[in-house]
């Protein structure tokens, strides 16, 4: 597991450094556009594209440009999420708009989503402009799909929604999280390996299970995770009033007082919520078992990813490839 992910993340990030301009305006674009990629991360989703590309028996070469246009997205919506949560840190740094401000930071975040097209319009000199232009209308559904989960979160925020239930934190989860960590490096792997010879839509339900269990981890770690290793503020989750599992069931089984209590702290800017009351949500959160229950739903979706795994990719090679994509579902339920 942590070898390909050094090896195909490491193999990209290379690559993906080339598509950064050095010219100018380098203080106000390009530095900056290169803060993100250079902090590095652990590379699952270029990483799960290769390895799966590789498994149907396309090579690293064919894979390598659309692994980087996933990265290049990846760092660039990072941008975005880090300005519209209020997120302090990113990859044990300060984020990007604490050191550059708004507006740059903004305007950073465009640029990257832009350059992302760059490598996959260069596909058409190894993949030919059949194969390529379908990766490209996948990028565009990925765009799409994850544009709509993250306008579901930001808008129950804007409009303090408290009234939603586990179906709908899953709904948008699929969205905002899964379509780019792992149904689009999924399907893309696999067509660039098998062409139109395998239905990429039988990867979405492995996709969904892998990565539904990928973002309640994450949102667990937001709760009780290594410092040193996390990255980002703890307890930033409910500083930004996100409406995560443990927060969702929180107010699902909290008496009517506390619901009326939490209800107001959620309506509050974030600059408004102070630490007593965050340590009041985190203690409520243990009261009612909250974080329990989603780890133990993180678990039952990795157990579910991995039956899945079974059924759809046992008629495959063995080999590294397949191994690491098989051990996927229990890394993520026990990264740290």
């Amino acid at each position: 597991m942590a070898q390909l992910l050094h090896e195909y993340g490491g193999a990209v990030r290379e690559r993906m450094m080339s598509y950064l301009p050095q010219g100018r305006p380098r203080r106000y674009l390009y530095g900056p556009m290169a803060e993100y990629p250079r902090r590095g991360g652990r590379g699952m989703r270029p990483t799960l594209c290769l390895a799966t590309a590789r498994l149907f028996g396309g090579s690293i070469e064919d894979a390598v440009l659309t692994a980087v246009s996933i990265e290049l997205m990846h760092n660039a919506m990072l941008i975005h999420d880090d300005i519209e949560d209020g997120s302090e840190e990113r990859r044990g740094r300060p984020s990007l708009h604490h050191q550059q401000g708004v507006p740059l930071a903004i305007n950073t975040g465009d640029a990257l989503a832009l350059f992302s097209m760059r490598p996959l319009f260069e596909n058409r000199h190894v993949l030919g402009p059949t194969l390529s232009l379908r990766l490209l209308e996948e990028s565009a559904r990925m765009s799409r799909e994850s544009a709509e989960g993250q306008a579901m979160e930001l808008g129950w925020r804007h409009d303090n929604v408290v009234d939603l239930g586990e179906r709908d934190y899953l709904e948008m989860v699929l969205k905002k999280t899964c379509w780019l960590a792992t149904i689009h490096p999924l399907r893309a792997g696999a067509l660039i390996g098998a062409g139109e010879r395998y239905p990429v839509d039988g990867l979405i339900r492995f996709g969904f299970l892998l990565g539904a269990a990928f973002q309640i981890q994450d949102d667990l770690l937001n709760l009780a995770g290594d410092p040193k290793r996390y990255g980002k503020e703890l307890s930033g989750d409910i500083y930004e009033g996100k409406r995560t599992l443990m927060l969702i069931r929180l107010l699902e089984r909290g008496t009517p007082d506390e619901r009326g209590r939490l209800r107001d702290f959620l309506a509050l800017p974030r600059e408004r919520r102070g630490a007593a009351e965050v340590d009041w949500v985190r203690a409520r959160m243990h009261h009612y078992d909250c974080i329990d229950h989603a780890r133990a739903l993180a678990h039952a979706l990795a157990g579910a990813a991995t039956h899945e795994f079974e059924q759809v990719f046992r008629w495959l090679p063995d080999g590294r490839e397949k191994r690491f994509i098989a051990a996927l579902p229990r890394w993520v339920i026990e990264r740290s």
